[in-house]
């Protein structure tokens, strides 16, 4: 039996006696509802029987959590105008917040008859599909999270992983967590990670994916997740007991002090280009899920590169996606989102839009307010790099400060400025828009592309495990093998290989703005050369934990440059520093200064490499023995060692070296002159005293 039930929520909804079904679909003529046994054997299929506003909807009493699901939607099979309906086809509820079973790929799972499509392409497949895609599943009501970690972004140091990636290789790790949300959580786990110092850990994708089926073929499976086909659901292959399991690792980790972002795909689906399976927004309504061809609604817009893009404009997707957002905050505790190819949501017929609707709907969601909110900026569409362009509320990955701090420590000529202006926080693409430092999320390596041990291993990518003849992945890495291509027993390039890698990790961790970290990169993690990783779910994807045991002093300076970072307010300021204030000794906010201690004039900034970077504290008149009053970070990417003249920037204190990357030299004291060998950085504090906590 049936009844009519209610329009809202959608999705399925248990009320205790039953479920109430409700499905939108602005171009359907009828949504049938199937329900499955745990054999997935039909046992039941209703008519919804209602209809409002484009929103199907059905009560089943009795009904209960657990119970397995799909429909099946009827209206025209016209691709050629843009609809592709199939009632042919089981699909998945949008709002589905539980999978259950594989997909397997089979001809059945294509809309079209895959024998006529080469000739005709629009003769409808009448295979029913319901044994081999997955099935929706009901949820009852669920535990809360506990309390959300709220990190002021001045104080942010975001760490990038892989719920997989992380654990399977994590040193007494239980087989039975490895790779899964467990593992996340695990108690060694958390301890590293708070041990680390950074503050919050941002997780690539965990809502239900797919593994595309070019990759099947391969023998290869989608490792990183950007394949989305539910986004409500947690991926399967992460659980253990239930989706109860991602909310107790996003609680666990709370409990260590740690924030969670999440990485969000809500740019495309794993439906693909049309020649892709009916699995659920295709069949359901394609014209009000997918953007298509003005002049051809038979082709996808395919902005993303993925072979379909989601149609922002068009408001019940807008509505799906917010849901989706508060649902992961609200019910499994996530304190932000990270949102790949970020341009497609601000989309509209005629380009991006910084004022889209959705970004406004976004910011004044009562739900969704304080929440972090993080964009990539770029995709592939017209106009796709929006660097900058993004609203006053969000950070931005920023990949110029990858590439300049890249270039400029592998010695490339005139990247001086670029280096400054990295350092400062990017001032230029974001203090228009009243954003401070913070804006700018800081790093020089991330999941896409090299680890940072291959940036100075590897002058090539090395992606043919991939299987695309090597053509796949970044061109242009910025990268430097120092002799070798790949491994090498030769000490002295091993040593000014760690040299840059820690080169490169000061420079994010002392820059203002947002640093982010890539996990592995503090135990040298490499990935043999392949800079496209995104299939490799094997020893090649997975962190090797084994860099622990190989050099423990690197992990150690890493945490040394983290602890610098969060104990010295001086690196992370809220405000644009632009030289206008000055301390009680005349030297303003932040200074450039060339070796000899003078202050750059035009021409150094094209001429020199090797530079001192001088940040005061302008907004305090009195100082304590141990109050920091100003912090030096000199750079010396040179080949050769270079002696620094640091000036004495108040009335009572001295320089006090806290790290270096060339050697070990314990902190303290330094005369006024300071040697630096080749290709090396340090950090000094100006201070009467040195404050305990940077003695080591």
């Amino acid at each position: 039996m049936i009844l009519p039930g209610s329009h809202e929520p959608l999705g399925a909804s248990w009320d205790g006696e039953g479920v109430n079904f409700a499905l939108y679909s602005g171009h359907a003529e009828a949504v049938e509802l199937c329900l499955l046994d745990a054999t997935d054997r039909e046992t039941a299929r209703y008519t919804l029987p209602a209809q409002a506003d484009g929103v199907f909807h059905g009560y089943v009493p009795g009904c209960r959590p657990g119970q397995r699901y799909g429909f099946r939607v009827h209206g025209p099979y016209d691709p050629a105008a843009g609809h592709r309906f199939n009632p042919n086809k089981l699909l998945l509820d949008p709002y589905a917040k539980a999978l259950a079973g594989a997909m397997r790929w089979s001809p059945a799972v294509f809309g079209f008859d895959d024998a006529a499509h080469a000739s005709d392409g629009a003769r409808m497949s009448t295979t029913d599909s319901a044994p081999y895609v997955p099935k929706s599943v009901v949820v009852g009501e669920q535990p809360r999270p506990r309390d959300r970690i709220r990190v002021p972004w001045a104080e942010t140091i975001v760490y990038e992983t892989h719920v997989r990636g992380f654990t399977m290789r994590y040193p007494k790790m239980p087989a039975a967590d490895r790779g899964k949300f467990s593992g996340m959580r695990n108690g060694d786990v958390l301890r590293y990670l708070k041990a680390l110092g950074i503050t919050t850990v941002e997780l690539m994708p965990i809502q239900a994916y797919l593994d595309e089926q070019f990759l099947q073929v391969r023998g290869l499976r989608n490792f990183w997740g950007y394949n989305t086909i539910a986004f409500f659901a947690p991926e399967p292959r992460y659980l253990d007991t239930g989706i109860s399991d991602c909310r107790e690792m996003i609680d666990a980790i709370h409990d260590a002090g740690l924030e969670v972002i999440l990485d969000v795909v809500y740019n495309h689906t794993a439906e693909g280009s049309e020649l892709g399976p009916t699995l659920s927004f295709r069949g359901i309504d394609n014209l009000s899920y997918y953007r298509v061809l003005p002049d051809d609604p038979s082709q996808y817009i395919n902005d993303t590169g993925c072979g379909n893009t989601l149609n922002i404009d068009q408001p019940q997707v807008r509505e799906l996606i917010l849901a989706s957002l508060r649902y992961w905050m609200t019910e499994m505790g996530a304190d932000g989102f990270r949102f790949d190819l970020a341009p497609i949501l601000g989309r509209t017929a005629t380009g991006y839009e910084r004022e889209h609707v959705f970004f406004l709907e976004l910011g004044q969601d009562p739900v969704l307010g304080g929440v972090k909110l993080v964009a990539e900026p770029w995709d592939i569409g017209p106009g796709g790099y929006q660097l900058g362009h993004f609203p006053r509320t969000w950070a931005e990955w920023n990949d110029g400060y990858r590439d300049t701090v890249r270039q400029y420590w592998r010695g490339d000529p005139e990247k001086l400025g670029d280096l400054a202006h990295a350092y400062l926080g990017s001032a230029e693409q974001f203090e228009l828009s009243g954003r401070g430092p913070w804006a700018s999320v800081n790093f020089v390596a991330a999941h896409d592309g090299f680890t940072l041990a291959d940036v100075v291993s590897f002058e090539h990518r090395h992606n043919e495990a991939n299987g695309e003849d090597n053509g796949d992945g970044h061109q242009h890495n910025y990268s430097s093998n120092y002799g070798v291509e790949g491994e090498t027993d030769d000490a002295a390039i091993n040593a000014i290989r760690r040299r840059q890698r820690l080169n490169m990790l000061a420079t994010v961790l002392l820059s203002q703005g947002t640093p982010m970290l890539l996990a592995g990169d503090e135990i040298g993690n490499s990935q043999a050369g392949n800079n496209n990783a995104y299939a490799q779910d094997n020893e090649t994807g997975w962190i090797d934990w084994a860099g622990l045991d190989r050099d423990p002093e690197f992990l150690a300076q890493v945490q040394t440059l983290i602890r610098l970072r969060r104990g010295l307010p001086l690196l992370r300021q809220s405000r644009h520093l632009h030289g206008r204030t000055r301390n009680a000794a005349g030297y303003p906010d932040i200074d450039w200064l060339t070796p000899d201690g003078r202050r750059l004039a035009a021409d150094d900034w094209r001429d020199d490499a090797a530079i001192t970077m001088m940040i005061c504290d302008t907004r305090r008149k009195r100082f304590v023995a141990d109050d920091v009053q100003a912090v030096a970070v000199i750079c010396n990417p040179t080949r050769e060692p270079l002696q620094f003249e640091l000036p004495r920037v108040g009335k009572r204190g001295a320089w006090h070296l806290v790290c270096s990357t060339a050697d070990a030299r314990s902190p303290g004291p330094v005369a006024d002159g300071f040697a630096l060998t080749d290709q090396s950085l340090a950090c000094l504090l100006f201070a009467e005293t040195l404050p305990g906590e940077f003695r080591r």
